[in-house]
């Protein structure tokens, strides 16, 4: 409870970290700024960005308390480890110093919000060290109010700082990164999240299970302020003990356990027990778009582990789901899987304009029990190719050819043939040992037998005139007499 209001206050906000110690997963961060603040290299301006619930307005505001705490006996200097109780530090966290001014660029997005802002810059602050402005959501100002920001940004006075956040990093433009010293707040890893929710938990006194603590978890997905949040929320819900099966319901999950089981009965190509199977699901409450997905994130799970094992060693994943993937994986081709997830992937769009989702469910479970059965492409292709070359043999009467190993062949047959060199000087020594011909010569009798041919032909036909002189139309008709030209 806070006592200054008698208002509860959510988790995300009562567990927020107070100084750089306890901020989790960001070890670069933590270091290049503890650094920087001992050494008295403190940037002109900060650029914070990465996904929702890592970190960034938390982080701008303990940069702004270690740049201006004084300590509790009114001495201190620049620091990473705020004292949380000089009169800096408590207004810092109460959002009311009046030298450290937060924006919403959200909401305050045009060119006379940032003038406003700017007009403040040259006044010394009034009783900090400096004077700190905090932009969250950055990249939602307009171009204009970018480029009224780039002078002062460039050259700001000494006493300010300027700390800008956001999601979007790629729509900021360049020459306001160029001005700021960036830093990327990753992901939480599970593992060091795990280990602080349930930190958390024990401080409540709550009581959360194993497999219900990995669920929050990976609903999470990395972010610190959803975990939070999330197990906040299953507080409540499970009245202190919280569960696997408590957290499957608040989350409106499936179990993981009952997908497999889909999955096994899908490339099974057994239709009637994935349809008994999926009517289960729904009448325990899961909705079919809810159950698609997780197929769908099956299939990859599946996918990924049979390329790396390594996948397994997630903490968020129970003893079952890896005994039973990594089985499953084995027992299915990379083709199989490839065309299942496309199919599920064009289910999920086709389910938004159905109107009946439980329908559009059912179909889905009967096309892909239905492919299951059915070879892939490759194998298609390769029974065709060995057909067709089985079928050419017969017809030719000549028995399939076998391909008889090396080592099985008699060394005489083994040896390598002639070369090119050697048939090209056997072809010399025909062609020495036979009579030659005077080419510039040639016998008188040619012409004479050709006069006659052609002779011929425009006597039997006097419409080839004019191809006399043309030897294959004369050779042409001379075959075919019957042929006439057409114009």
């Amino acid at each position: 409870m806070n006592s200054s209001t008698g208002k509860y206050q959510v988790l995300a906000r009562k567990y927020r970290p107070t100084r750089f110690s306890e901020v989790i997963g960001q070890d670069a961060l933590v270091r290049v700024i503890e650094n920087s603040f001992q050494s008295g290299r403190i940037a002109q301006a900060f650029i914070l960005t990465g996904v929702r619930g890592v970190g960034k307005t938390t982080t701008a505001r303990l940069l702004a308390k270690g740049m201006n705490c004084i300590g509790k006996d009114g001495q201190g200097t620049v620091t990473t480890e705020p004292c949380n109780e000089c009169i800096h530090c408590i207004a810092i966290a109460n959002g009311n110093h009046m030298d450290v001014l937060e924006m919403d660029a959200a909401s305050r997005t045009g060119v006379n919000d940032i003038r406003e802002l700017l007009d403040t810059v040259q006044y010394q602050p009034n009783t900090a060290r400096y004077k700190v402005y905090i932009i969250d959501e950055v990249h939602m100002l307009s171009r204009s109010a970018f480029n009224a920001l780039l002078k002062t940004l460039e050259e700001p006075p000494e006493h300010v700082v300027f700390i800008f956040a956001t999601t979007e990093i790629r729509m900021v433009p360049v020459t306001i990164l160029s001005r700021c010293q960036r830093f990327d707040l990753r992901r939480i890893e599970p593992h060091v999240l795990i280990k602080h929710l349930q930190s958390i938990a024990e401080q409540e006194g709550a009581r959360v299970d194993e497999d219900a603590m990995k669920l929050l978890v990976r609903a999470a997905e990395g972010s610190v302020r959803d975990g939070i949040s999330l197990l906040d929320q299953a507080i409540s819900f499970s009245e202190g003990h919280i569960t696997a099966e408590v957290a499957r319901n608040m989350l409106g999950l499936v179990d993981k356990g009952r997908i497999l089981d889909l999955a096994e009965v899908i490339f099974r190509g057994d239709a009637a027990g994935a349809l008994e199977e999926l009517k289960a699901q729904y009448n325990d409450g899961a909705a079919p778009q809810t159950i698609l997905m997780d197929l769908s994130e099956t299939i990859h799970f599946l996918s990924v582990v049979k390329i790396n094992a390594k996948t397994l060693d997630d903490p968020t994943l129970s003893p079952e789901e890896k005994s039973r993937g990594l089985e499953l994986s084995s027992k299915l081709s990379f083709p199989v899987l490839h065309r299942a997830w496309q199919m599920v992937l064009k289910i999920l769009q086709e389910l938004s304009c159905s109107p009946d989702h439980m329908m559009a469910a059912e179909m889905a479970m009967i096309r892909l029990t239905h492919v299951a059965e059915l070879p892939t492409p490759h194998e298609m292709v390769k029974r065709f190719s060995t057909k067709m070359g089985d079928q050419t043999a017969k017809e030719a009467g000549n028995p399939p050819e076998e391909k008889i190993p090396v080592e099985k062949v008699p060394a005489e047959r083994r040896e390598s043939p002639p070369s090119d060199k050697s048939k090209d000087e056997e072809n010399i020594q025909k062609s020495a040992a036979e009579p030659k011909t005077d080419l510039r010569e040639p016998p008188e009798t040619n012409y004479i037998q050709a006069n006659d041919q052609e002779q011929q032909i425009s006597n039997e036909n006097p419409k080839q005139k004019g191809f006399k002189d043309n030897k294959l139309v004369a050779s042409v008709f001379e075959a075919f007499p019957e042929a006439k030209l057409v114009k």
